[in-house]
């Protein structure tokens, strides 16, 4: 907890708007939901729009091992000692780590889980440490989206590196094909962005976490978005879902 010596030097500004956003987090329901699609799908535009709107803590478990990691807690720790072996986190630190990050503040409301659970056993013990915690999964939002247009949307991409500028060969061309259109210096295309790159990683999605949507639509917990729609269009269908009793 900080101490009101801390609070002391945080400017007043600050103190009154986390005070407002906490009296209107008071009204909000809690709500505890996971985000599924392939890469490229939308969540990441749709997840801080959802954590505002309801006060929730995002927790994309690549960021908690990271952080866990550089912090040293003890899972953290063990979890450096697999990676630092080249192995993957085992599921039971993954899920410790996730367990962790619930009982902050931040999380009071519930929680936003993006990137996990990836695989059906990783979504069964998830629902375990949960029921131990006397809470449940509400929702699995699931964004859902033609691999075609996929490729068409991530492949398109191209990024002029030094600014972060960002073009798309179909949505949003440079003046010019292949510079940027204030510096006229090439645009290169991220790795994760290549067509082989994004062949092997929907291959996974297929493979390992669309059993996860199946595992969860037998209890009744998935909401499907139509996530080739434009992102404002995904934002009222999301609200629609959260908004259902």
């Amino acid at each position: 907890m900080a101490s009101s010596a801390d609070l002391s030097d945080v400017p007043s500004v600050d103190l009154v708007t986390e005070v407002l956003r906490r009296m209107k987090c008071s009204t909000k329901p809690d709500k505890r939901l996971i985000l599924v699609g392939p890469p490229g799908s939308g969540k990441g535009t749709q997840s801080p729009i959802i954590k505002d709107e309801y006060c929730l803590c995002h927790l994309a478990t690549g960021d908690m091992l990271r952080a866990a990691v550089a912090a040293k807690t003890p899972l953290g720790v063990k979890a450096k000692e697999a990676m630092d072996k080249g192995e993957l986190v085992s599921d039971d630190l993954v899920v410790g780590i996730i367990d962790e990050a619930m009982k902050k503040p931040s999380c009071q409301k519930g929680f936003i889980l993006d990137g996990f659970p990836r695989t059906v056993v990783q979504a069964e013990k998830l629902d375990v440490m949960l029921k131990n915690q006397g809470t449940k999964v509400d929702k699995v939002l699931n964004f859902s989206i033609d691999d075609a247009i996929l490729e068409e949307r991530i492949t398109g991409r191209w990024i002029h590196p030094s600014s972060g500028r960002t073009y798309h060969t179909k949505f949003a061309p440079p003046k010019v094909q292949g510079v940027d259109d204030v510096t006229g210096e090439p645009l290169i295309q991220r790795k994760d962005d290549t067509a082989e790159v994004l062949k092997s990683r929907l291959e996974a999605f297929h493979r390992q976490t669309e059993p996860v949507i199946d595992y969860y639509s037998k209890k009744g917990m998935v909401a499907t978005l139509p996530a080739e729609k434009p992102p404002k269009e995904v934002t009222v269908e999301v609200q629609k879902v959260l908004s259902e009793k």
